[in-house]
């Protein structure tokens, strides 16, 4: 697994202190209920080309701020966003929120624990 720098882990943990994040259980638990949410992959073309999440829709992390508004114009939405690890996501959910996007989560540990979980995916 790669290591991350330290500014950009201090970066994200600095995001941590004002977002809400969800567990891979929790978020597993919402779909299992039929639960009703925006599910985001922020992770960039490639990774999402590759593999993603069932009923996820794709705004990378370069591009979600410019194109959200148009594609979720609702700023009361609950979305659920998720990258590679719970980084991305983390920084990303901050972002969102400034937007005043009111019901925004991260999911802590991202595609990689949600695969590690044994939980489907999209190839």
């Amino acid at each position: 697994m790669k290591t991350h720098a330290p500014r950009f882990l201090e970066l994200v943990n600095d995001s941590r202190k004002n977002i809400k994040e969800l567990t891979i259980a929790d978020v597993n638990g919402k779909i299992t209920r039929g639960h009703s949410f925006i599910f985001i992959d922020v992770r960039e073309d490639n990774e999402w080309a590759v593999s993603h999440l069932p009923n996820a829709i794709h705004l990378g992390k370069g591009i979600i701020e410019r194109d959200i508004e148009n594609t979720i114009p609702d700023p009361d939405a609950e979305i659920i966003l998720y990258c590679g690890g719970g980084f991305r996501s983390a920084l990303t959910a901050e972002n969102l929120q400034k937007m005043g996007y009111t019901n925004v989560w991260s999911m802590d540990g991202g595609f990689r624990g949600w695969v590690e979980a044994g939980l489907p995916v999209i190839k």
